[in-house]
């Protein structure tokens, strides 16, 4: 290609370029239309799928498309695009773990899923499993139903259309009206639990983190096992996750976030 360096790998730069397809409207892409956007042949497309999926920078769904992967998540969370969101909340979710000595995560949207960006471990020998670039579905965790009553109306309608019900345990929500109806409850008192709906034996609140303009842009939840979640407990930790989620809200809006 002219005025190319002769170093350049072409296989390197065409997965580049690929990755670089994927983005909030498209977060799902075939061989087909991959090949199209890149004007390249659908042998190679599938090649470079097959290898960034190994890699775990992609995953490919029942359906045939790809999506961006774990590791994509994984990897987003230490550079620019949430440097901000990280510097404003990690001295928070540190005074959040020691008020309870429990394991604090900040997780962000994407589509229907939760994927956490960042997390404090409990010093208890009893954690809880997720790890930084886990996804789960979002109607399962508290920080993924959190985040989706942040929506506006016709977007998360736009997201429920889609909705395929996830049910990882007999608690998880799978009726869109009982869906509708507890997001609604959410929105109201501003903030939402888990009651072992993404893993038995594991409850958790989480709270909305908005950004200047007011937007849900993630959630902080702190993760407990049950048998630490008396109701009392539970009740004085969603206090102190409202609290927190607001003093993240405020130095995001302080730095221009």
């Amino acid at each position: 290609m002219p005025g190319r360096p002769s170093w350049e790998l072409s296989s390197v730069r065409n997965a580049a370029r690929l990755l670089k397809e994927f983005s909030v409207a498209d977060r799902e892409l075939g061989v087909a239309e991959l090949a199209r956007r890149l004007g390249l042949g659908t042998s190679t497309v599938h090649r470079l799928l097959a290898t960034l999926a190994d890699e775990r920078l992609l995953e490919r769904s029942p359906e045939g498309t790809y999506r961006l992967g774990l590791a994509v998540h994984e990897l987003g969370a230490s550079v620019a695009p949430h440097v901000g969101l990280h510097e404003a909340a990690m001295p928070a979710m540190a005074g959040l773990r020691h008020a309870t000595g429990e394991t604090v995560q900040l997780a962000v949207l994407d589509g229907m899923d939760s994927v956490y960006v960042e997390r404090l471990e409990s010093p208890y020998t009893v954690r809880i499993f997720a790890r930084v670039g886990t996804r789960l579905p979002a109607t399962t965790t508290s920080t993924g139903k959190v985040l989706l009553a942040a929506l506006p109306a016709d977007e998360l309608e736009a997201r429920l259309a889609r909705w395929t019900p996830a049910r990882p345990t007999p608690h998880s929500i799978t009726d869109p009206a009982t869906l509708r109806r507890r997001l609604r409850e959410i929105a109201e008192r501003g903030w939402a639990d888990n009651r072992e709906e993404s893993r038995l034996g594991v409850v958790s609140v989480g709270a909305v983190i908005r950004d200047g303009a007011g937007e849900g842009v993630a959630a902080v939840s702190v993760a407990v096992p049950v048998d630490r979640a008396a109701a009392a407990t539970m009740r004085r930790y969603t206090t102190l996750v409202t609290d927190t989620a607001d003093v993240i809200t405020r130095r995001l809006a302080a730095a221009g976030g």
